[in-house]
């Protein structure tokens, strides 16, 4: 059975295009779902207008896809809330000099 703990492992090891830095440590993921090996994620992007969505979410679902178990990946883009720099983890605020 596919768990939340596997999920954001996987997320974990995506970096962010431009920054380098873990998706999951820049707080892009707002909700991670699983229900069976159906695995929903509700995630953002640092800027509204980022074009970047598309490099993003395809790793996303690469790599969740590779988790023993995972038979859907989808993926929900929200601006709400809007990101901030509130919602790293504090390595990575410290790392990108926050």
């Amino acid at each position: 059975m596919v768990t939340k703990s596997q999920v954001e492992k996987a997320l974990d090891k995506i970096p962010d295009p431009e920054l380098g830095v873990s998706i999951l440590a820049l707080g892009l993921i707002y909700k991670i779902e699983v229900k069976g090996g159906n695995v929903h994620i509700v995630m953002t992007l640092t800027t509204i207008g980022c074009p970047l969505f598309d490099q993003i979410a395809e790793p996303v679902r690469e790599g969740v896809s590779m988790i023993k178990g995972v038979k859907n990946v989808e993926i929900e883009l929200t601006f709400d809330p809007p990101w901030t720099p509130d919602r790293m983890k504090e390595e990575s605020k410290m790392q990108l000099g926050f």
